[in-house]
């Protein structure tokens, strides 16, 4: 039995059935404009109308409709959190019942401890000189193509104290060995930007000498001569805005981002670097203020833009798992007394560590050996947190993840450091 309703559908020849069906779509986009010219001339004679559907008409968003966690955290864990108790109840409809939550039964001191003992509380102690960039070393996956070496070079203006160099091939060139000849040499941080189909789709961000290390999904790349009317850097330190990072993970990866620039910034320059947490997205931006009068600024856009997405975050720095390395030969352990052995074996390694000292003055021609720390990558990944989609595909094998784990990293009861 037929609906009764006319369906252009059901003309059989073509050309009348798509004029039929313009004329529907016509029809019915200057009917839904007469409706929403009618509402305009009555809200502008009755502002009250106006409040009324505003109010009414609220979109349902992942932001809006989260439910207040207690691992959420204000700017300033030691202050009150009642401000984000009371936003996140007006925006959870679900809520309107509930009572707000005590801020003194948040979790404000184990933030504390964490903030206090994560591995970058040496740069916010203040020890080290304002006025010194982080060194920050720059390269790419292997046989990068020129898309890639130019995103890394908008990345060397970006960061104050950043240096691009070409990866090397074959073997040896592994990315925790890389960043172990970093530390060694004083940087600071690493950047691997990856590679796929001839096209940036990944940043791995390693905090030296010890890490963590955290890798990224890149997407939605625009470099600076692609943005219209872009303006032009300059060497001045910029500013950093840190927007949505307010959960125990979402500090972790903010206070991770706050080391690649110096604590004092160049307010003479007028750039700020944005990065906005909306949905798990980290949005990059970076501009300039552009004062038109005493009362008035714009910002004008200098890039480049993009996005990145957390998918891992782990221990120490990136492991180098030597697949094929030969097993050592089974030794027996022929001293009567262990520390015998503990003392050959430390003269052993001294003799071989004053050899390598001779050997370097020999060639620098000095007479005073210089001696380098070697850092040594490990040999397994331990994650801290991990993606679900991830999870799935069997990455963490070796990690306990939080069953409260959800994609929502950035608030999440997922508690950093709980996985071991």
């Amino acid at each position: 039995m037929g609906t009764g309703r006319f369906e252009p559908s059901s003309i059989k020849n073509k050309i009348k059935r798509e004029e039929v069906a313009r004329k529907f779509k016509k029809n019915k986009g200057q009917s839904k404009l007469q409706r929403r010219l009618a509402l305009a001339k009555e809200e502008a004679t009755n502002p009250a109308a106006k409040k009324k559907r505003q109010l009414q008409n609220v979109p349902r968003t992942l932001d809006n409709t989260r439910e207040f966690d207690p691992s959420m955290l204000t700017a300033d864990p030691s202050a009150s959190t009642s401000a984000s108790t009371s936003t996140a109840a007006t925006n959870d409809p679900s809520s309107s019942n509930s009572q707000p939550q005590d801020p003194s039964q948040l979790p404000q001191d184990e933030s504390l401890t964490d903030i206090s003992s994560d591995p970058f509380a040496e740069y916010f102690s203040g020890a080290a000189d304002p006025s010194v960039p982080p060194k920050v070393l720059v390269t790419t996956s292997q046989k990068a193509t020129r898309v890639t070496y130019e995103f890394c070079e908008e990345l060397v203006g970006i960061f104050p104290g950043a240096e691009l160099i070409r990866r090397k091939k074959g073997k040896g060139s592994e990315m925790g060995k890389i960043a172990g000849w970093a530390a060694d040499r004083g940087y600071g941080h690493l950047l691997v930007v990856n590679e796929d189909m001839k096209k940036p789709n990944a940043i791995t961000v390693v905090y030296l000498p010890s890490g963590p290390t955290a890798y990224f999904k890149l997407t939605s790349i625009e470099l600076s001569k692609q943005i219209s009317g872009h303006a032009r850097p300059t060497p001045h330190f910029p500013e950093l805005v840190l927007n949505g990072f307010v959960t125990r993970l979402g500090h972790t990866v903010g206070r991770l981002f706050q080391t690649f620039f110096p604590p004092m910034p160049e307010f003479q320059g007028r750039q700020v670097v944005t990065l906005h947490n909306q949905r798990d997205f980290l949005f990059f931006r970076r501009h300039r203020y552009a004062f038109r009068s005493t009362e008035k600024v714009a910002l004008q856009e200098i890039g480049p833009r993009f996005t990145l997405k957390l998918r891992s975050l782990r221990k120490g720095l990136p492991a180098v798992k030597n697949f094929g390395e030969v097993a050592k030969d089974l030794e027996f352990d022929a001293f009567e007394n262990a520390g015998e052995k503990d003392q050959l074996h430390a003269s052993e390694v001294n003799a071989e560590d004053d050899h390598a000292d001779e050997q370097i003055a020999d060639e620098e021609g000095s007479e005073r050996p210089v001696k380098l720390k070697k850092t040594l990558p490990p040999k397994e990944d331990e994650y801290q947190w991990v993606w679900k989609n991830l999870r799935l595909q069997g990455v963490h094998s070796s990690c306990n993840i939080c069953p409260y784990m959800s994609s929502s990293f950035f608030a999440t009861r997922h508690i950093v450091g709980a996985c071991v």
